[in-house]
């Protein structure tokens, strides 16, 4: 009986191998194993897919900490503050020149000479003709005189007396004509010498030695004068737009190429009435003074200016586009009477809340947030990811809007 046993064990042995050989054979020879393979992957699909649904994504921004400032750009040159040009009321050739660029001068210090042999002539001319005239006066004076006595003494009629006089006076006004003609003559020739009419220092000579100035119809300029480089301006154009938020003393920044890694201040003293159109663009002439007491600062720098409006220090900032939203629709079923003017949307810890807020300080890019609820690592919600577009898929093949009035064939 036990070796009876041990045949029939050993024969379902041997046919349980080649039973599972022909189910692989047969799932094989079929293609079963595809539609296996294919039920799995959906299984996969709808289980992994179900639990991804179930956690709602949100779009955010990040709420930041620092500083904020509302500036406006502009560009300008650096000038000094009073600039004196230096001409001649004579003509002639220039004798000497004491002068050069860069030189610094004191009120009277001589600039420069015109060669005097002209103007001499003309001092000398006017001189004589003055003497002429005091002869003839003195002349007609003692005829006056002798005229009188004689009409005192009934010897001549009283229409010669008046005709000495008449003389006499005429005499008298010909040597003021004189006189004045002389003193003219005189301060062409004090002309002659140039002269600086301020302290301070020659930053352009636009004559020499040689050369013949004619000042006929208009004052030549010969020189330069920078009364004070320890004193400097700006001259920026502000167009129209930013012109409304600048008050004088502002506080500006700028830069210039001599120094690239250094940031020099200034304060607004002027914002100038008459306008300016260049390419259609109304600007305005705002004067920004410099102190250059180092001598660092040249004229005709182009200056980078940064004009403060106003700015905020160690304040919760978000990006502009965070507060691009308009209703929260699409982000949450339960605002509870909350809009987007009164609330900010908050995802911390990912969970969703609602905390009221006002608008600060708004530059071009960032704007600041007032609220006593905001904590570090809070984000603004901006939306819901896929809800907006599904909604709006929605609609349109429904026939909404956009649709076209029927489903899509």
């Amino acid at each position: 009986m036990v070796k009876n046993n041990k045949n029939v064990t050993s024969t379902t042995q041997t046919k349980r191998p080649s039973l599972i050989r022909r189910m692989l054979h047969f799932v094989w020879r079929k293609k079963w194993w595809i539609i296996l393979l294919a039920v799995l992957v959906g299984a996969g699909v709808f289980f992994f897919g179900k639990k991804s649904d179930s956690k709602v994504e949100y779009a955010t921004i990040n709420i930041t900490r620092g500083d904020l400032r509302h500036v406006v750009s502009a560009t300008g040159e650096i000038q000094p503050v009073n600039t004196v040009n230096v001409g001649s009321q004579v003509s002639g050739t220039i004798d000497n020149l004491y002068v050069d660029f860069n030189t610094k001068v004191k009120k009277g210090d001589v600039l420069l000479t015109i060669e005097p042999s002209v103007l001499q002539a003309s001092v000398d001319e006017a001189k004589a003709s003055l003497d002429s005239a005091v002869s003839q006066r003195n002349y007609a004076q003692n005829e006056y005189k002798r005229s009188e006595m004689l009409y005192q003494s009934d010897m001549i009629p009283r229409a010669e007396l008046e005709q000495k006089q008449t003389q006499y006076e005429q005499a008298e006004q010909s040597v003021k004509r004189a006189q004045s003609t002389y003193e003219r003559a005189v301060t062409n020739l004090g002309y002659a010498t140039i002269v600086s009419p301020v302290d301070g220092t020659v930053i352009s000579r636009k004559v020499d030695v040689g050369q013949t100035v004619a000042a006929s119809f208009q004052t030549p300029d010969l020189f330069e004068i920078a009364e004070d480089l320890t004193k400097m301006q700006i001259e920026t154009a502000v167009s129209e737009a930013d012109i409304g938020v600048i008050k004088e003393g502002q506080s500006v920044s700028f830069t210039v190429d001599a120094y690239p890694t250094e940031t020099f201040n200034g304060i607004v003293r002027q914002i100038r009435l008459s306008p300016t159109t260049t390419s259609n663009v109304v600007v305005y002439t705002v004067v920004i003074d410099v102190d250059n007491t180092d001598l660092r600062l040249m004229p005709g720098m182009t200056a980078f200016v940064t004009i403060i409006i106003s700015e905020r220090d160690n304040v919760w900032k978000a990006s502009n586009s965070a507060f691009l939203v308009r209703n929260f629709d699409h982000i949450t079923d339960v605002a509870n009477g909350a809009t987007p003017k009164t609330h900010l949307a908050i995802l911390r810890d990912d969970e969703l809340i609602m905390i009221p807020y006002e608008k600060g300080l708004s530059t071009a890019t960032e704007t600041e947030i007032v609220s006593e609820e905001i904590q570090v690592g809070d984000k603004i919600i901006t939306g819901r990811v896929g809800a907006m577009k599904s909604n709006k898929n929605n609609q349109m093949m429904r026939g909404g809007p956009m649709g076209g009035g029927g489903p899509r064939r």
